[in-house]
């Protein structure tokens, strides 16, 4: 069995040809244009496979552009050809669209013709319905509804050609908004839900999130995750018996859209829209009698259309990246069955997840990785430009989003940890979006290992502008159940005090000699606040800052300056083992980040938490009161399940009531 893929290094179709891989055998031919194919021979290689083959074509031109001798070598061999290539934007230009959606699915169907393929499978969209009101199911197309913009029209004319025209079988899928991978919220452009997530940031970050908006109800929408839409597709597409009919890939309970937007609010810990005027009230309206134009929603798209409320919304959401155009389409008209698609997958495992259980998945991958507030920041473009930052703990959590971030900005991330597999994809990722990434896999627990690296890096590159220490080793295990265990003690000093010095002492020659360098130690709040259980890596993380403050006044002449974070707790992989953590206060890895880059542009000396800060003080000024203090938590809270299973007993533990009044009123500190 073979296939034949328009759209493979899209979005869906990165997901539908993993699919095809997982689960099916045979060659999957991939069209790409020629400009495109170092993209696709990426992904080949991130597959790991010889069964993806790539065919050098083009979506504007007669049968895609494929060589006819290959067509004539491969008549009668692809059984099926999925075409996803399209253009998934509700701003782009009536033109575009045209040339891609309604052209594209012609010359597609075309070629699937010439190939003599068994069934051409073609991926249309839930926009075909217009602004059809009420339900709308898999038998229903062209019920006259309207079609309000270029994207609607080619999309319902594209699907039309495949219904009318198609001299094969043929099968129609019809996806809702198609939103980030469930399990990891992957995704790799901003879309649909997405352009609301900048101002959900904006208002985390301004306002305390119990604080409750005023919102108004935007009528209902339809999201599904990708990897729902390509596990369906490629069930669907091996069934028997589906020929000439089409598929609703939705949620089978949509969700009004202001209800999903608090459901992202709620995982980025932004405020919530309340709705003062909900449909309890308005549904007692009877404004379904009232002609369509004089309905509310309609007249919201209205007064959408007017210059004044463009220029305006412009002006305000357009800065924070909302096209004022996409507020027309936030919602649907229509409610979308899915009864044949529910039946056809039934027993085959595959659902659409609850938003609730993926939400913060979304938003982790979209702050983390797309979100580009770091390249409008002119001062940080400015400080960054083709500076070269040492990462350590590259590979995962605040390393990794760092090199993103740094890379956004116009640097080039020097990423370093030990698994080379994680390293290599996280410069995939980065060149993906435009930017500069070099890997080194070195043990920073090995000091020979650390001089040969610091070796290799001072050979390779000019100038190393930037270090920023952020391997570390963290372990949460009281005194009490750490006397025969010394060697916990000499594991994280190790990595997180010799590891990181021998790094940084490797490197000062080089920016000894261009007279400027710039240190970042990831410390901890732990440093300012003494939480118990954490005396081997709180002592680590001290040991590094009394280094740095000491070696600062030495090199102050030399051009190189130190920033020590002590950062709060972050929500990483190093914490994940600790489930005690998934109810505490948390900032995010891209937060983290953002300190990390204020430390790379602002240059202060330390960069502290209010709590911290307020740690720190109570020390100085109350030190028996602070010990009282420490020591309460200490029996509130329980040692690590790793640390209790090398002893018959426990230490500590109370409700998880008093538990979590410790952890809010001492937000952002290991316990």
């Amino acid at each position: 069995m073979s296939y034949f893929v328009t759209g493979a290094t899209g979005f869906i179709g990165r997901y539908l040809v993993r699919e095809l891989l997982d689960h099916r055998e045979g060659t999957v031919y991939a069209l790409c244009r020629e400009g495109s194919r170092a993209r696709l021979d990426a992904l080949v290689e991130e597959w790991d496979t010889d069964r993806v083959v790539p065919v050098v074509g083009d979506l504007g031109e007669t049968d895609l552009g494929v060589d006819p001798e290959w067509v004539v070598a491969r008549a009668g061999q692809v059984e099926h050809f999925f075409h996803l290539a399209a253009v998934y934007d509700m701003t782009a230009d009536d033109e575009l669209n045209e040339q891609m959606n309604v052209g594209g699915t012609r010359h597609a169907l075309g070629l699937a013709e010439r190939l003599g393929v068994q069934r051409f499978h073609h991926v249309s969209s839930v926009a075909v319905a217009g602004e059809h009101r009420g339900l709308f199911d898999e038998s229903m197309f062209d019920e006259g509804q309207r079609l309000p913009s270029p994207y609607h029209r080619t999309k319902f004319e594209s699907e039309r050609i495949v219904r009318e025209e198609a001299s094969v079988p043929w099968r129609v899928y019809r996806p809702a908004i198609v939103v980030g991978d469930s399990e990891t919220g992957a995704i790799d452009k901003v879309d649909g839900p997405y352009y609301f997530f900048p101002l959900l940031k904006a208002l985390r970050d301004t306002l305390p999130g119990w604080v409750p908006l005023v919102g108004v109800d935007l009528g209902d929408t339809n999201v599904v995750p990708v990897d729902y839409v390509a596990s369906a597709m490629d069930h669907l597409a091996h069934l028997d018996g589906l020929d000439g009919r089409a598929f609703h890939l939705v949620d089978p309970e949509p969700k009004p859209t202001i209800d999903l937007l608090n459901t992202i609010a709620a995982a980025a810990k932004a405020p919530q829209f309340a709705v003062p005027v909900d449909r309890s009230v308005t549904g007692l309206v009877p404004t379904g009698l009232l002609p369509r134009a004089l309905q509310p929603t309609a007249l919201l798209k209205s007064a959408l259309r007017l210059s004044p409320v463009q220029l305006v919304l412009e002006q305000t959401l357009g800065r924070l990246g909302i096209p004022p155009e996409v507020l027309e389409h936030v919602s649907f008209p229509s409610v979308f069955a899915a009864r044949e698609t529910e039946r056809a997958l039934s027993g085959s495992g595959i659902s659409v997840p609850d938003l609730d259980s993926y939400a913060l998945a979304l938003w982790s991958w979209w702050e983390d990785m797309l979100d580009d507030a770091v390249a409008r920041d002119t001062k940080a473009v400015r400080e960054l430009t083709n500076k070269t930052v040492v990462i350590t703990g590259a590979s995962s959590g605040i390393g990794l989003v760092t090199a993103v971030q740094v890379a956004k900005a116009g640097g080039v991330p020097i990423l370093v940890a030990r698994g080379a597999d994680k390293l290599d994809a996280t410069v995939r990722l980065i060149r993906s979006q435009g930017g500069t990434a070099h890997a080194y896999p070195c043990d920073l627990s090995d000091l020979d290992a650390i001089d040969a690296l610091t070796k290799q890096l001072r050979e390779d590159f000019d100038h190393l502008d930037f270090v920023v220490n952020n391997a570390g080793r963290s372990i949460r295990r009281s005194l009490r159940l750490s006397e025969d265990r010394f060697h916990d003690f000499e594991r994280t000093m190790q990595l997180n005090y010799y590891g990181a010095i021998r790094l940084v002492m490797g490197l000062i020659p080089a920016m000894r000699e261009q007279r400027s360098g710039h240190v970042v130690n990831i410390s901890s709040i732990g440093v300012l606040t003494n939480p118990p259980r954490f005396s081997a890596y709180v002592a680590s993380k001290a040991a590094l800052d009394a280094w740095s403050n000491v070696v600062s006044s030495e090199l102050y002449g030399d051009g190189i300056s130190f920033t020590s974070i002590h950062m709060p707790l972050v929500r990483t992989p190093m914490i994940a083992p600790t489930k005690l953590y998934d109810r505490f206060p948390t900032i995010s890895p891209a937060q983290a980040a953002r300190k990390i880059i204020t430390a790379m542009v602002e240059k202060p000396h330390e960069i502290n938490t209010k709590t911290g800060s307020l740690g720190a003080l109570s020390h100085y000024l109350a030190p028996k009161t602070s010990f009282k203090i420490l020591h309460m938590a200490y029996q509130v809270f329980p040692d690590s399940a790793a640390a209790k299973a090398h002893t018959d007993g426990s230490q500590g533990g109370h409700s998880e009531s008093e538990q979590m009044l410790i952890a809010r009123l001492l937000q952002g500190v290991h316990w």
